[in-house]
């Protein structure tokens, strides 16, 4: 039957129960998802061609739908993986061959993922060791990603927009960016604006500096003048990884939609419960700046007011009860230190410094830096992400840094297994 190549698309000629082919056209060894009936091959198609566009959410619904009917198809859960990692592949040019580009960065190790762990549950031996070769591929681009990323200075605003349009010319959208771009900086924003920002940087080395502007802008401002450049793959891919980060630090960030020269109602439907701002009404710039100011002041107020209270409180008095927290965590009185924690979080619910102690209650250790000795990675415990949430630029890198000599540790534990069954 034939099937085309999750690579380059060129068609393949595979057999029935055939797991693993390779590419006649762009010779990738790859694997097969399990093609028993015309519908499902179909889904199969329309998935992975919208993966190799880059429309990875599209993909992502029609991979779930085939693992609705199908649980064990380890090629669907895979290729819910490479939608997760926005993995594009794309030619090398050095051997001509097709290699991997992470452009969907997390802080979850590829490891760690569920669907990860379910395409190699539900693998044959064949499929097993290509997808393991390629997760350690992806997972040293990720690495590379969170190290250049790490040591970014926050952003206070992301302008998403579309730069030029099919025929390669710059989009007006590009030129209202750049006046928007212009206003802020004199305002003393620091301002993600990938014309400049990425100005002296490759393709393929966009995504860190693109990672760490999502994760730490205060305020994005989504700016087009069509319907079809809001939903252009590029900008899409940026807003809708945006929207996730407002989910996931319970709103602390804010997404604004600017539009010219067409319908409202045409913005994309995730924008519906957002307030639009129309770009050719009077003195939309000023409004626009004047907003911007008051959500990043108010984002730094309570930034300002967690540092404050990590240091000292002479108002809320905490600062006592958080000695009193590392002194219990020093003897290994671990049971004390979440107490006085809890008492601390009582007083002042966004208090960096108490959920770090909660954490460190929690994994029964007496040094912050002991941390990095957990068996697990821990960016999923709650205790870790609030305090990332809450704490310092300088909090927040000490514990990604912690996390990250897990994930480095566990690799080399992973590699070092696999030597000794080869061995074996």
């Amino acid at each position: 039957m034939l099937f085309k190549c999750k690579m380059c698309g060129g068609e393949l000629q595979v057999e029935e129960n055939q797991t693993v082919c390779e590419c006649d056209y762009c010779g990738t060894r790859q694997t097969l998802p399990r093609l028993d009936n015309n519908r499902k091959n179909n889904l199969i198609d329309r998935a992975n061609h919208f993966r190799r566009n880059n429309e990875f959410d599209k993909a992502s619904s029609i991979y779930e739908q085939i693992l609705a009917e199908d649980t064990t198809d380890a090629e669907s859960y895979w290729s819910l993986v490479l939608c997760k990692y926005g993995i594009e592949y794309v030619d090398d040019p050095s051997t001509h061959k097709k290699i991997s580009t992470v452009n969907r960065a997390q802080y979850t190790s590829i490891y760690d993922d569920d669907n990860y762990k379910m395409a190699i549950e539900n693998a044959d031996t064949s499929q097993k060791i290509i997808y393991e070769e390629e997760a350690n591929t992806i997972n040293n681009i990720q690495k590379g990603i969170l190290e250049i990323s790490s040591k970014e200075d926050p952003f206070d605003v992301f302008i998403c927009y579309k730069e030029t349009d099919n025929n390669g010319r710059r989009t007006q959208d590009s030129v209202l960016a750049n006046d928007l771009y212009h206003q802020l900086t004199n305002e003393g924003f620091k301002v993600f604006f990938s014309r400049i920002t990425l100005e002296d940087k490759l393709g393929q080395e966009y995504e860190p500096y693109i990672f760490a502007a999502l994760n730490s802008a205060k305020v994005m401002v989504v700016l087009g003048t069509k319907p079809e450049y809001f939903n252009a793959v590029w900008v899409k891919n940026e807003w809708s990884r945006y929207l996730s980060i407002i989910k996931q630090t319970n709103g602390n960030k804010t997404l604004v939609p600017a539009y010219k020269d067409m319908d409202p109602y045409d913005l994309p439907e995730e924008f519906s419960h957002l307030q639009a701002q129309d770009m050719s009404k009077l003195g939309f710039m000023q409004d626009l700046i004047r907003g911007i100011k008051k959500l990043t002041e108010e984002s730094k107020k309570k930034e300002t007011a967690v540092v404050t209270n990590n240091i000292s409180s002479s108002s809320s008095n905490t600062a006592p009860l958080i000695k009193r927290v590392f002194m219990f965590l020093e003897d290994g009185d671990f049971s004390s230190a979440d107490e006085y924690c809890e008492r601390v979080l009582d007083i002042d619910p966004e208090n960096a410094e108490a959920y770090l102690g909660k954490l460190m209650s929690e994994m029964n250790v007496s040094r912050r830096e002991d941390l990095k000795n957990s068996k697990t990675e821990i960016t999923e415990n709650n205790n870790f992400k609030k305090a990332v949430r809450f704490g310092s630029q300088d909090l927040k890198k000490e514990l990604n840094s912690y996390n990250q000599y897990i994930v480095e540790r566990k690799e080399k534990e992973r590699l070092e297994k696999e030597e000794e069954n080869k061995r074996h």
